[in-house]
């Protein structure tokens, strides 16, 4: 899981830093514009949205980990999916593997 994050957050950011490089912007304005360029951008920005606020749904009633919820639903809408989900799933295996141990 934590190889998965790191490429979670490796991967997506290479993209992100040359978007940005080329002149891209995080202004709304631009930023949904080249989101939804084209159908495909389009599918796969929706795609990614709807999961992302899957995952925080299931994420904020999984009152088990705290607080620690609230950073791991910033991270996603900040960072990425693709880093905090595998994050998140290792920290869940973790904490189920201590409640077994202990």
């Amino acid at each position: 899981m934590w190889l998965l994050a790191a490429l979670g957050l490796a991967v997506p950011w290479y993209f992100n830093t040359v978007y940005f490089l080329a002149g891209g912007s995080v202004m709304p304005d631009v930023f949904w514009r080249d989101a939804f360029a084209n159908a495909l951008t389009t599918g796969i920005t929706f795609d990614v949205y709807l999961a992302a606020v899957a995952f925080s749904v299931w994420v904020a009633a999984d009152h088990r980990l705290g607080a620690w919820r609230w950073a791991c639903i910033a991270a996603c809408f900040g960072i990425g999916l693709a880093f905090v989900m595998p994050l998140y799933l290792a920290q869940r295996l973790r904490m189920d593997a201590a409640r077994s141990a202990g």
